[in-house]
């Protein structure tokens, strides 16, 4: 297993670690929820016993206890009635201004048939029904644990994600500097091969030697060129992208293995995109390689440019051995490598170029294990 896919092992483990602790706090919750809801139905009977008591009482009777344990209920809303379901008393229960009788008929039939009600009998075999609910407290408390979890869970995900900021700009900085520092040393030999060169020509040495090490050092100057502009946002300019595509598949037609057959498919009409050439070409160049890392024997790779009113779309087709379906959304990731040299960061130099600078897409169209990978860029288009 590669290192994101740990990682997304140990995000799946806090994920199901998360939900475990969010059950076990609903039904702690839960449990103590049923118990404070004992203690009020036990405090509605003695509000009822209470109230019986003091319909059976002479004048003899002392009914201060009765009276404090009636005067005590703050919280619990309790609805009396007789056995006509004519409402008698109400206690903690906030009435509407207007249709005061059709509100308590309507709750006293839901509290029916809820079963939330208890049964006492006055003097003279008066049977009554004292019909109550949940108190505030209670009806606050069962949407605590909710509450919590929600907050828990938004402090977790702004935590994440200013989390992940910090580090993927911490990243970026460490790959920046990484780039321009590359940039800088191939620049020192570079001046110094250039000067070599101009030493041959003048020395009239070998002409066909001379303009193939002409080649590779401008092919160093590109590639200084390249690393110079990651980290910093490079300008764009009016490009026709059949130029720019032609010219990276036709360097590495040249350089590829003779068993593999490298075919640029191009329209005949120009089209024009905002890019900037060296890192577009570079893009093509890393689809174009790995492609050839992809196949093995022989084997084709089509590259096809397309286009709409609005979109300039190319494909880097191969017929190599395909990626996996787990791994197809990994590929772009750094560190990423199925070869056994290189650091992986090819593909993720490629979307950043292409989505960050350009502002396009870069994706794996179409993958099929023993048949090959399709990968599909697609930028805006400009007028011609």
């Amino acid at each position: 297993m590669d290192f994101y896919g740990r990682k997304n092992l140990w995000k799946f483990i806090l994920f199901v670690f998360a939900i475990l602790i969010g059950l076990v706090t609903l039904f702690y919750t839960e449990s103590f929820l049923k118990e404070l809801r004992k203690e009020e139905v036990k405090k509605v009977k003695q509000w009822a016993n209470a109230m019986t008591f003091i319909q059976q009482a002479d004048d003899q009777t002392n009914l201060t206890l009765a009276i404090q344990i009636i005067q005590s209920n703050t919280t619990i809303p309790i609805i009396q009635t007789d056995a006509k379901d004519s409402v008698i008393n109400t206690n903690n229960l906030k009435l509407p201004r207007n249709g005061k009788e059709q509100f308590l008929k309507e709750r006293v039939q839901q509290l029916r048939d809820a079963g939330t009600f208890i049964e006492v009998n006055f003097a003279g075999d008066q049977k009554h029904y004292i019909y109550y609910e949940n108190s505030t407290l209670l009806s606050k408390l069962r949407f605590y644990p909710i509450v919590l979890l929600v907050v828990i869970s938004l402090f977790v995900v702004v935590a994440y994600f200013a989390f992940s900021g910090a580090r993927k700009a911490e990243q970026n900085q460490v790959w920046n500097g990484l780039a321009k520092e590359t940039a800088h040393q191939i620049g020192t030999p570079l001046s110094s091969l250039m000067g070599w060169l101009e030493l041959m020509k003048m020395q009239n040495m070998d002409p066909n030697m001379v303009k193939e090490m002409e080649k590779d050092v401008k092919r160093l100057e590109t590639i200084t060129n390249r690393f110079s502009k990651i980290g910093s946002q490079p300008s764009l300019k009016k490009t026709d992208m059949l130029l720019g595509t032609k010219q990276a598949v036709e360097y590495l037609r040249t350089r590829s293995p003779q068993k593999i057959a490298v075919e640029c498919h191009l329209p005949f009409e120009p089209v024009y995109s905002e890019t900037n050439l060296y890192l577009f070409e570079w893009v093509i160049e890393n689809l174009v390689r790995n492609a050839i890392d992809a196949i093995e024997g022989e084997g084709r790779i089509d590259v096809s440019l397309t286009s709409t009113d609005k979109m300039v779309q190319i494909d880097v087709k191969d017929t190599g051995k395909g990626i996996p379906a787990p791994k197809v959304n990994s590929v772009f990731r750094p560190g990423f490598s199925t070869k056994k040299r290189g650091w992986g960061l090819g593909l993720s130099l490629a979307r950043r170029i292409i989505e960050d600078y350009h502002k396009g897409k870069i994706y794996v169209a179409e993958s099929v294990v023993g048949e090959g990978t399709t990968f599909r860029i697609t930028l805006p288009r400009i007028p011609a």
